[in-house]
């Protein structure tokens, strides 16, 4: 059984399904980087990922077009990431409490909108999807062929989006700014940096990041939206963020270890071993959970993440 086990975990093909599966929760993390570098906690990556899913896959129905689906998931994500930074930044509602209000509207609002749009509660009919490409000569190459020589577009811009994120963080004056106001917003706002602007900003492009990775959850996968279906990932990418030290690429690191459990645990459960189907489903998660709450990583967040603050008033 062990020898069976130890095939799955190194195996190229689970390599290849961790890829696929990684990108929604690196995306996620990326978002929860923007935002939390700006100092406002994000807990609604779950609810910005479902929200995106749903409109992706509804956008894609509606005009046949899974390229506008896509637009309209990220619009989507960045909507409702709006609607998280104008009770958190403006009405300067607790953080934790109103992500938690985020997920639960989210989930809420695409179960009745799935009965409005498909009188269906559970899953979404069929709808133009992104198909997966082939890259010439990458493809053909032995290992690296059979790793990323035929992936979803979705991959090959997550990971565009991964170094263009990095570069906007750490390389330019913008990132500075964010960075600037999630670590001591008095002397960002003594600077001339508008704190308000760029919170807004950082949480909302954390939601078009959220988004996008919701609607490749719909149609860049499956071609179809369920009840429910980010199942987790924006908490995982909560998570990855944390263990990738609020850095995207760090978080593309910790989502791959993420996704690579689950691509093992999901292979897993087609074969015959002596583990109930529970405790496999489990290995994610619980991966998860070690990591933060067993001080695997000991991580210093932005130094006034969650702190309010009021141009002219303080904190």
């Amino acid at each position: 059984m062990w020898l069976e086990i130890l095939a799955v975990i190194f195996n190229l093909r689970t390599l290849n399904a961790a890829i696929r599966m990684s990108t929604p929760i690196a995306l996620a993390a990326m978002g929860g980087a923007f935002s939390e570098r700006a100092g406002v906690i994000n807990i609604g990556l779950e609810g910005m990922l479902l929200v995106g899913a749903f409109a992706g896959a509804v956008g894609s129905y509606a005009t046949g077009s899974a390229l506008l689906g896509t637009l309209l998931g990220v619009a989507a994500g960045a909507a409702t990431a709006a609607v998280f930074s104008i009770f958190t930044v403006e009405f300067r509602a607790n953080h934790v409490v109103a992500g938690v209000g985020i997920n639960i509207l989210a989930l809420g609002l695409t179960t009745w909108l799935m009965q409005v749009v498909w009188r269906t509660r559970g899953i979404s009919p069929a709808v133009a999807r992104v198909q997966s490409i082939r890259i010439p000569l990458i493809s053909d190459i032995p290992v690296i062929g059979q790793v990323i020589g035929v992936q979803s577009p979705f991959v090959f811009v997550m990971i565009a989006l991964i170094v263009g994120g990095w570069v906007l963080l750490f390389r330019t004056p913008l990132g500075l700014r964010i960075r600037m106001t999630g670590e001591h917003p008095e002397a960002a706002d003594t600077l001339g940096i508008n704190v308000r602007f760029i919170k807004h900003f950082s949480v909302i492009l954390g939601g078009a990041l959220c988004g996008f990775g919701g609607a490749y959850l719909s149609i860049g996968n499956i071609g179809r939206f369920s009840m429910g279906m980010s199942a987790g990932r924006g908490f995982m990418g909560l998570a990855a963020n944390i263990f990738g030290q609020w850095n995207p690429i760090g978080g593309l690191g910790a989502s791959m270890l993420f996704s690579y459990a689950d691509a093992v645990q999901i292979r897993l459960q087609t074969m015959e071993i002596a583990l109930p189907h529970q405790i496999i489903q489990m290995i994610p998660y619980l991966l998860t959970i070690v990591i933060l709450a067993g001080g695997v990583v000991k991580s210093r967040p932005p130094a006034a993440l969650g702190n309010h603050y009021r141009s002219g008033g303080g904190t």
